[in-house]
């Protein structure tokens, strides 16, 4: 691993060089795959992971069958939360969405440098700020917004987190993401396919014009991103 600079995780980033070079030691590189699981609710967090080109989805059980995404993770922040706040078990599902890079880093190591760290506690307490409004925003948008917005709301965030255009992802993934059913997924991907905004094919998604998606979007998608801008500005 080189110095602070080459790091793509915008959390890490954002503490001085001083401050992240406490925690080099203790970050340890790993590659996460598609539908690994990293925490179940009621379990213990035993590693927190700071996403690089990697996506991570936090599921709450609805009943036995179905979980519904409530927020997601991306290079943006930190999955593990709970840990910041002083618990060791998890409230949700932390599912790895998009496959790639993190870093994590043991939670009792992690517990003890956030204690040592005022820059990392800064930046964590900001995005848990963020983190929450994005939780709160998305239960709304998931009652209220129409099929096609909230495709567009989620299309538009996955991107934004990944780094890419493109991303492995089908249509019964998608349902349980957005708790909505097979058939209305597949509707308004198609529509969004008809206005030329994305493309899909065997199991991958690209969006074709971000511009014209985020119009298609709902609201939500600007007002998480502005809470993100809030945390990290001031």
């Amino acid at each position: 691993m080189t110095d602070h600079k080459p790091l793509a995780n915008r959390m890490l980033a954002s503490i001085p060089a001083k401050s992240y070079q406490r925690l080099r030691a203790k970050l340890e590189p790993v590659t996460l795959s598609f539908g690994q699981i990293l925490y179940d609710p009621g379990e213990p967090i035993r590693h927190v992971y700071f996403p690089v080109n990697c996506l991570i989805s936090l599921l709450t059980a609805v009943d036995k069958r179905r979980t519904l995404e409530v927020g997601m993770v991306g290079n943006e922040g930190m999955a593990g939360m709970p840990v910041v706040l002083g618990v060791s078990v998890s409230g949700v599902r932390a599912l790895v969405q998009g496959q790639g890079n993190a870093l994590r880093m043991s939670s009792t190591h992690f517990r003890t440098e956030f204690d040592r760290i005022a820059p990392l506690q800064q930046a964590l307490y900001r995005y848990t700020y963020a983190l929450m409004a994005q939780i709160s925003q998305t239960a709304a948008c998931n009652r209220f917004h129409a099929a096609g917005a909230r495709l567009a709301r989620w299309l538009l965030m996955t991107r934004d987190r990944v780094g890419s255009d493109s991303f492995p992802l089908t249509h019964e993934f998608l349902a349980h993401m957005l708790g909505m059913r097979r058939e209305g997924v597949s509707e308004a991907a198609s529509e969004l396919k008809r206005r030329k905004l994305i493309i899909y094919n065997r199991g991958k998604i690209q969006i074709l014009d971000a511009k014209a998606l985020t119009a298609a979007s709902c609201s939500c998608y600007q007002i998480v991103n502005a809470a993100y801008q809030h945390a990290v500005t001031h």
